[in-house]
């Protein structure tokens, strides 16, 4: 009997020996072969775009984290063609942006205009590269109020406001800033000027005495900001991925990986567009204080 089972035992042996080769060579071959594999496809990039004014923060701060988790991402590229917008959406992206920093090496990418708030987050980047003609700078704090105090006489309306302290309406519509008030709100702008001039000293390895020489809120052309440090090149966005490989050290191509949110249906492209225009004009209503440049639209200068 124990003549007989010898076969049988060598037979699983055998058995079990193949199975553990052959799972062995699954293993790897599915290693070598897996979407991560730099075999199998080119280096990855990953694209953050910042797009009009900046209102919240959610998309591009989830965005920026899923790129940072991400091992197949060897670089990030963030497109910015923005005026600025609301200071705490802007800092909470300039954090982000930071967090990224050790991870992967991070270009900013200036279209039309990365001014006040735009400029704010690309300073974060470890390069930043901008049109000669781009509009950026901009660095300063914009508040404003509408006063409709005259309106309301004319058409008979009164407000009552019933407060708990002097200050609690300062900035209401329907009176006039006192003294005391505009103290108050200067200082209040100072400081948040001071946050965005150590913003800039900090993420562009500049003094803070130089940042505040040209803190006033004056726009620059990329050519001219390039000159004065806030700009490390000038180029395109195609130039700027090129420099996020050189940087990445990443050889042949790149695949560009773009952040979740572009949508290609016509109809859901006009609905949310509208829509986005709509809460944006009660959000910019209702948000007074902010790293936004006011000026001219960049697309209604032309070269004549």
């Amino acid at each position: 009997m124990a003549g007989r089972k010898h076969p049988i035992l060598t037979v699983l042996v055998i058995l079990v020996a193949i199975a553990l080769v052959l799972g062995g060579t699954m293993v790897a071959a599915l290693k070598i072969l897996a979407p991560s594999s730099p075999l199998f496809f080119h280096e990855k990039i990953g694209i953050v775009t910042i797009d009009g004014a900046i209102l919240d923060s959610r998309a591009v701060t989830s965005q920026l984290v899923k790129f940072r988790k991400d091992k197949r991402i060897k670089a990030v590229v963030l497109r910015i063609n923005s005026p600025g917008g609301s200071i705490g959406p802007t800092q909470e992206i300039y954090r982000e942006v930071q967090k990224m920093l050790p991870h992967k090496q991070v270009v900013a990418s200036m279209g039309a205009v990365g001014a006040s708030g735009g400029y704010y987050i690309a300073s974060a980047a470890h390069k930043i590269v901008a049109n000669p003609g781009t509009i950026t700078g901009s660095i300063g704090v914009l508040m404003e109020f509408v006063r409709v105090e005259e309106l309301l006489k004319k058409i008979g309306v009164d407000l009552e406001i019933l407060k708990s302290g002097e200050f609690k309406d300062i900035g209401s519509p329907d009176r006039k800033l006192t003294d005391r008030d505009r103290e108050i709100l200067n200082r209040l702008i100072m400081d948040l000027q001071k946050q965005f001039v150590e913003a800039v000293a900090m993420g562009r390895n500049l003094s803070v005495e130089k940042v505040e020489q040209i803190a006033d809120g004056r726009v620059f052309s990329g050519a001219r900001a390039k000159a004065l440090g806030l700009v490390d090149e000038l180029g395109n966005f195609q130039d700027t991925v090129e420099l996020a490989k050189e940087m990445a050290g990443i050889q042949g191509e790149a695949t560009l990986v773009h952040g979740e949110g572009k949508k290609s249906a016509l109809w859901d492209l006009v609905f949310r567009s509208g829509a986005r225009l709509f809460l944006s004009q009660i959000n910019e209503a209702a948000e007074t204080i902010q790293y936004r440049w006011n000026g001219f639209v960049p697309q209604d200068i032309k070269e004549r």
